[in-house]
């Protein structure tokens, strides 16, 4: 997303470094080029800036990882979202079906077939759309991010981040990136319902203190 802002701390690297040799590990044992990460978590929990340390940290061990943000791949604009969510309801349409997956799938596609891409990245500032154009060609890893990011299928390595939206509000506010009130809340409730459906899936967890069980 352009014009985000990230709050990478010391606990960000230290849990990256544990992943980052976790990702080392297995592209290892299964010789395999095109490694696909996903990290999962409720609202404010860091998956963005662990996503940056992550392909930053692997730059040292010459990998090129490029890091996509589901939250881009929304099916309604921003700034007609909570318009829409009212309309039809938050129990009703939060979750899952908000994004465009069939869009999701093909840009992996597009990364594995080593391709030129146009995708998606919202611009926080204007809350507009943009498309951005990537050439696949010479990146090796990548690093998928969002709410429900270890649902994609085809993932190679999945990481929950398990801290709920109670631990966050600090990081919210702190963000700014969207107004805390009751219908921001109501939409926290319901996605805290379908991430943590997400958990039994995990191969990496991130613990409450930012502490990585590889499981």
């Amino acid at each position: 997303m352009l014009g985000d802002v990230l709050l990478i701390e010391d606990k960000h690297r230290d849990a990256g470094a544990i992943i980052i040799a976790q990702i080392l590990k297995v592209k290892e044992e299964t010789k395999n080029d095109k490694l696909v990460i996903a990290i999962s978590g409720e609202s404010g929990t860091g998956k963005t800036e662990l996503a940056h340390v992550v392909a930053k940290g692997l730059r040292a061990y010459g990998i090129f990882a490029k890091p996509i943000h589901i939250d881009n791949y929304y099916k309604t604009l921003p700034l007609e979202r909570t318009e829409w969510r009212t309309k039809n309801g938050v129990e009703n349409v939060v979750g899952y079906d908000e994004y465009d997956w069939d869009l999701i799938y093909k840009n992996i596609n597009d990364f594995k077939n080593k391709a030129v891409a146009t995708m998606p990245c919202v611009d926080l500032v204007t809350e507009q759309v943009d498309q951005l154009t990537t050439n696949f060609a010479d990146v090796d890893m990548l690093i998928v991010d969002g709410l429900y990011a270890t649902k994609t299928k085809d993932v190679d390595i999945r990481v929950f981040i398990d801290i709920t939206y109670h631990d966050t509000g600090k990081a919210q506010k702190l963000r700014g990136k969207e107004p805390q009130n009751e219908f921001r809340m109501k939409v926290l409730l319901k996605e805290h319902d379908m991430v943590k459906a997400l958990k039994q899936d995990a191969d990496i967890i991130v613990n409450k203190d930012y502490s990585v069980s590889v499981l």
